[in-house]
């Protein structure tokens, strides 16, 4: 047999059916924006420098999409330019949140330093706040045909036990069948990365996270993506105020004299 060009020989691409989308826009309500920022200005006040300091960003169950408040956990290390996140703090804050809430994603400050951008530090933080929100946030994304190049029909109990060393997979039916695609489930889930300054800046990516059933196949990607502030009617109070800088003065670490390798891995 003639192939007329090597492109007879590439292999049909796998089905792919998309059954739902991830959010390729940050959504965040006035209230949460005006409270991280109200977050870094109690840092200034309350401990006299401009500290890194990070904090969760809180969505309602029903509307995972939508930050609507941002969560303060202890903060382990906060120094003027590293914060450390570990998998504990995380589950710990996300114990003590109400059942109709979620973490999707985390924020954090780069004080009064000019670096508007994410940091290695910060992509390390990320993969840590990745794995656990989309554990939590996962959906059915799409399904996927898995090719099977030497697929072997067999109908139940008609065939022999020697049948099953051919192919590289046997479906076994309770008919005869003549064609089969076998199509895996492909969960999805994001989780959302902002980084603000002093001066009012902010940036903000979203990571995904998407895992084949079948084949275990793991993606991981990012993108930069718009801040898009809704209006909800909640607007920072007096009182939030008071209770945030309470909040501020005892989960706030800072730390003058860090570590050696602390310091080499800023």
């Amino acid at each position: 047999m003639r192939f007329k060009s090597l492109a007879d020989l590439k292999r049909q691409k796998p089905k792919e059916v998309t059954l739902a989308t991830l959010p390729q826009e940050v959504s965040m309500t006035h209230y949460a924006k005006e409270k991280a920022f109200k977050i870094s200005e109690l840092v200034r006040e309350i401990h006299e420098e401009s500290y890194e300091w990070y904090g969760f960003t809180i969505a309602d169950k029903e509307n995972p999409e939508l930050i609507t408040d941002i969560g303060l956990p202890q903060n382990d290390q906060n120094l003027l330019e590293y914060a450390a996140i570990g998998p504990a703090r995380i589950a710990e804050y996300h114990d003590s949140l109400s059942e109709d809430t979620i973490i999707n994603g985390w924020i954090h400050s780069h004080g009064a330093l000019q670096y508007m951008h994410f940091s290695h530090t910060d992509e390390e933080n990320q993969a840590t706040v990745l794995d656990f929100v989309t554990a939590r946030l996962r959906k059915t994304v799409a399904k996927k045909e898995i090719p099977i190049q030497d697929l072997q029909l067999l109908v139940k109990d008609e065939f022999e036990e020697k049948e099953l060393e051919e192919g590289s997979v046997s479906l076994i039916t309770d008919a005869v069948v003549s064609e089969a695609i076998l199509m895996e489930t492909i969960y999805g889930g994001f989780s959302y990365s902002i980084v603000i300054g002093d001066e009012g800046w902010h940036e903000q990516e979203i990571h995904y996270q998407e895992r084949s059933v079948i084949s275990g196949h793991s993606h991981v990607s990012k993108k930069s993506a718009d801040l898009v502030l809704i209006d909800n009617g909640r607007s920072l109070t007096q009182a939030d105020i008071i209770v945030l800088s309470k909040e501020v003065a005892e989960k706030i670490q800072p730390n003058t004299n860090p570590p050696t390798e602390l310091i080499e891995r800023m």
